[in-house]
């Protein structure tokens, strides 16, 4: 198999952190790329039309994107490991990682906005608009979901410590641990799993 990423990524993270957690690293070829929303490059398209990364190249059969899916299927490849619940308890792990993925989708398009616009193009409103989605879904894990975090530790537990790191890599400006201590102290001891701790992003 062939990973197409960038270890910036949080979403490049959760598929990395999946490939720790399913001991199936040694299985993939790394390709780094470096693409973004206005430059999505050759090789990715080629695979994933979307332009995105992740993106996994399977030798037989379609390349797989989104990292949920890719992770669901590292999941299935894994007879010693189950990142995902079985039976009821799946929705609300699955809704639990739409959680994260939705904490990085608005942080990662932080990120871009001024990055891919002239400094006078900036539509700081919008900046906020996702700094706000973000902190009401901190608000929202610390009243729902903490038994959840601090149960078995699973793909979507694993995912919402990737979502809070990539906030601390772009955005640690924010310091949204001060608004948040419960999801602070549960980040600050999950972070050093084996798993997370090889993928944190660096500068």
């Amino acid at each position: 198999m062939k990973l197409y990423y960038a270890p910036a990524s949080p979403f490049v993270r959760k598929v990395m952190i999946a490939l720790h957690e399913t001991a199936l690293l040694d299985s993939v070829e790394l390709l780094p790329v470096t693409i973004s929303p206005v430059n999505p490059g050759e090789d990715v398209p080629a695979h994933n039309p979307l332009g995105k990364i992740p993106c996994l190249v399977r030798p037989n059969g379609a390349a797989l994107y989104d990292s949920r899916v890719i992770t669901r299927y590292l999941d299935s490849l894994s007879p010693k490991t189950a990142l995902y619940p079985d039976g009821d308890a799946l929705w609300d792990a699955l809704t639990l990682e739409a959680s994260a993925d939705g904490i990085m989708d608005a942080a990662v398009t932080m990120t871009y906005e001024p990055r891919i616009r002239p400094a006078d193009k900036v539509y700081q409103p919008y900046v906020e608009a996702q700094w706000q989605k973000i902190d009401r879904s901190l608000t929202t894990l610390e009243d729902r979901w903490m038994a959840h975090l601090n149960g078995p530790v699973n793909m979507p537990v694993l995912a919402i410590a990737a979502a809070l790191g990539y906030i601390d890599f772009r955005h640690n400006d924010r310091n949204w641990r001060a608004s948040h201590p419960l999801l602070a102290t549960w980040e600050a001891e999950i972070a050093k799993r084996p798993s997370l701790a090889k993928t944190a992003p660096e500068a």
